[in-house]
C-alpha cells in the first residue's frame, strides 16, 4: 500500500468522469473518497468529513477554485491539491500564493499525483518538526544549522542555508518565489526572482550530484520551487 491505512481524500470537480476516476484509482491504493461537484458543496464537506488531503478543481461551477482555497485557508490547514486544465504560470502562482500546497495540470498521471499526494502527506504530518530531515543522501539538521551530503558536511552562505532550511520545512511542497524571498530576504524582496534563481544556482552546486539535472531542488517552471 502507498499509505496508512483509512487516509481520507476529498475530490471537489464538476467533471463526473475525473471523480469516477479518482475514486476507483484512490480506493486501489487504500484511500477512502468522498466527493463534491461545487466549492460550496466541497467547503461544507470539509466541516463534516474532516478529509486528510483535498483534490480540488480551479473550474467550479458556483465559486473559482482560488476563492475555495482562501476560505478554507481562513480556517482550515488540510492539504489541498489543485488539479486543472489552467496552465498560465499567473494561475499556478495564485493557487500557491492563496494557501494550495500544490497544483498538477489536467490530463495528468495518476502515478505523478500519487507521489504528490504522498508528499503532501509526508508534510502535514509533521516530518518538517523533525531537527533533522534526510532527504536521501542530503540531510538537513535544523538544530545545529548542518548540512551533510553522504558523511561530507556542506559549509553554506546564511543565505544558502535559509533557503535550503524553508524548503526543506516544506519538504514536497510548491514555494512560490514571493513566499521565498519574502521568507528569507523580507517584503521588499518578493518580486525579485532572478535574485532568488542565482541562489539556488550556487546552492545546487554544493548540494546536487550533478547540479545541471537536479535531484533535490526541483524548479516549477515561472513559479517557485521544491524540496525532494
Amino acid at each position: 500500500m502507498d499509505n496508512r491505512s483509512g487516509t481520507r481524500i476529498l475530490v471537489i470537480d464538476d467533471e463526473k468522469q475525473i471523480r469516477r476516476l479518482l475514486k476507483v484509482t484512490l480506493s486501489e491504493h487504500d484511500y477512502e473518497v468522498e466527493e463534491a461537484v461545487d466549492g460550496r458543496e466541497g467547503i461544507n464537506k470539509v466541516l463534516y468529513c474532516k478529509p486528510d488531503l483535498i483534490i480540488l478543481d480551479l473550474g467550479l461551477p458556483d465559486l473559482d477554485g482560488i476563492e475555495v482555497v482562501k476560505k478554507l485557508r481562513e480556517w482550515s490547514g488540510t492539504p489541498i491539491i489543485i488539479i486543472s486544465v489552467r496552465e498560465q504560470e499567473n494561475d499556478k502562482i495564485a493557487a500557491l500564493d492563496a494557501g494550495a500546497d500544490d497544483y498538477v495540470t489536467k490530463p495528468f498521471g495518476m502515478g505523478e499525483l500519487l507521489a504528490r499526494i504522498r508528499a503532501a502527506m509526508r508534510h502535514a504530518s509533521g516530518a518538517g518538526d523533525e531537527p533533522v530531515m534526510n532527504f536521501d543522501e542530503l540531510a538537513v539538521d535544523i538544530a545545529h544549522r548542518r548540512v551533510t551530503v553522504g558523511e561530507k558536511e556542506i559549509k553554506l552562505t546564511p543565505t544558502e542555508y535559509e533557503i535550503l532550511k524553508n524548503l526543506a520545512v516544506c519538504a514536497g511542497k510548491v514555494l512560490t518565489h514571493k513566499q521565498l524571498l519574502r521568507a528569507v530576504w523580507g517584503p521588499a524582496y518578493q518580486n525579485d526572482a532572478q535574485y532568488l534563481r542565482v541562489y539556488v544556482g550556487q546552492l545546487r552546486r554544493k548540494i546536487e550530484v550533478d547540479p545541471s539535472r537536479p535531484r533535490h531542488i526541483i524548479t516549477e517552471p515561472g513559479v517557485g520551487y521544491r524540496l525532494l
